[in-house]
C-alpha cells in the first residue's frame, strides 16, 4: 500500500522503507563526528583553535577555557579521533590544530547529501534513493 502524503499529496516513504534505502548520507553523518562536536567545550575548544589558525599546545588551549588541563587534553585527543584536529608531538608536548580542509569537506558533502533528499525544504521520497532494492523502496 502506498502512503501519501496529506500536505502534499504525494506518496510518502515509511521509516522502515527509508531505512532499507542506501544513499551517501547515510555514511555521512558520523557518529564520531558529531559525538565530538556534541559538547560546548569542545566546540569552545575548537573555535579557539580556528581562530589561532596554527598548532598550540594543550596549555596554550587551555586558556581559552576553565577546564582543567588533563581534561582539555582528553577533549583535544577526542576531536583528534574525530578527524578534526591534527596533531604533533615534540618531546613532551603535544600541539594541536584544525583540519581545516577536512572539516569543512565533511559538513559540506552533509549539506549537499541533505540538499539532494530535500532540495528548498520539499522532500523527495525517492530523493535518497541510489535505486537499489525492491517493492518501490531502495
Amino acid at each position: 500500500m502506498v502512503q501519501v502524503s496529506k500536505q502534499s499529496g504525494e506518496p510518502s516513504t515509511s521509516p522502515k522503507q527509508a531505512a532499507r534505502r542506501r544513499h551517501a548520507i547515510d555514511s555521512l553523518l558520523d557518529p564520531d563526528l558529531f559525538k565530538a562536536l556534541g559538547d560546548p567545550t569542545r566546540v569552545g575548544l575548537l573555535a579557539c583553535l580556528a581562530k589561532c589558525g596554527r598548532f598550540c599546545s594543550v596549555g596554550e588551549v587551555a586558556e581559552c577555557c576553565s577546564v582543567d588541563l588533563s581534561v582539555v587534553s582528553r577533549h583535544l585527543k577526542q576531536l583528534e579521533q574525530a578527524g578534526i584536529l591534527d596533531s604533533e608531538k615534540h618531546g613532551r608536548s603535544v600541539l594541536y590544530r584544525v583540519r581545516f580542509g577536512e572539516l569543512s569537506s565533511a559538513l559540506r558533502s552533509l549539506a549537499d547529501a541533505i540538499d539532494t533528499c530535500c532540495l528548498g525544504g520539499i522532500c523527495d521520497s525517492n530523493a535518497c534513493c541510489d535505486g537499489e532494492g525492491s517493492d518501490g523502496c531502495c
